[in-house]
Formats: C-alpha cells, structure tokens, sequence
C-alpha cells in the first residue's frame, strides 16, 4: 500500500505538474517489473544520452524500437526456431521482452545501433529557441509613467 502524498509539491509549485505525474507512474509501475534484459544509461555530452540493452541472441530483425507518447518502447521476440535441439544448460534467456523509458520534453532518439549483443539507443535534447532561456529588458518607472500620460 502506498503512503506517499504528493499534495505538497502540487501547492509549492508552479508547472511542475508532470514531474509530480512521473513520480507517481515510477511509484506504481515499477514494483512487478523485471529486470530482464539489463541496460545502462549513460549520459554522453551535455543534452546527449544513451541506453544500451544487452539483448544477446537476438538479432536486428527480432528487436523493435519505438516512440510512443514521450515514451520509448523496445521490444524484442524471438523467432520460432525449427531445429530440435538438445540443452544440456540453458543460461543464455532469450525470452520476449518489452522494456519502457520515460522520455522528457524535448528528448528524441537520434538513432540505434544493434553491435555484438547490445542495442545502442542514442537520445538527444533539443530545447526549442523559444523555451530557452532569455534576457528581459528592465526600464525604469519613469519611462513608463510619461507614457501612460500621453
């Protein structure tokens, strides 16, 4: 059962709503997903990234890569192998799986590279001219008053 009350961050804040809606998806999805297949994040320039996923015995056909809705969706199944064969140990999983990263505003995948067993998802930010930060110019009261009088 959770406690946490995110009510507090609601009222001390301004947009950061969605923050807020990421904290509570986190708290609630989380708890039953595996950890299979293992990845990385890493953090490659100042607005670059990348996920690399080990997804070993899977080949570039068998995985898939997808945004949906600020949401990046890899999958993988792998295909119906024909030839009866005999394990004597199975220690290489290659069980479907469809893993989900969250993506910010503004965050897009650049591209993928799928290289001795690992898929490489590169990801960049790219903030809009408008939303970046700018100067704003202060003039003084006086300025202002003889305008309004005229």
């Amino acid at each position: 059962m959770r406690t946490l009350d995110l009510t507090p961050l609601y009222r001390a804040t301004v947009g950061y709503d969605q923050i807020a809606d990421l904290m509570d998806r986190a708290l609630t999805n989380d708890v039953g997903q595996s950890s299979y297949p293992p990845y990385n994040i890493e953090k490659t320039a100042d607005d670059a990234y990348r996920i690399s996923i080990a997804v070993a015995g899977f080949s570039e056909d068998e995985l898939s890569v997808e945004v949906k809705e600020n949401a990046l969706v890899v999958s993988a199944k792998k295909a119906k192998d024909e030839t009866p064969r005999n394990y004597l140990h199975r220690g290489i999983a290659t069980r479907a799986f469809d893993r989900s990263f969250q993506l910010a505003d503004h965050v897009r995948v650049s591209g993928a590279t799928h290289k001795d067993g690992m898929l490489h998802i590169d990801l960049i930010r790219e903030v809009p001219e408008a939303l970046k930060p700018r100067s704003i110019q202060i003039n003084s009261a006086t300025a202002i008053e003889a305008k309004a009088v005229n």
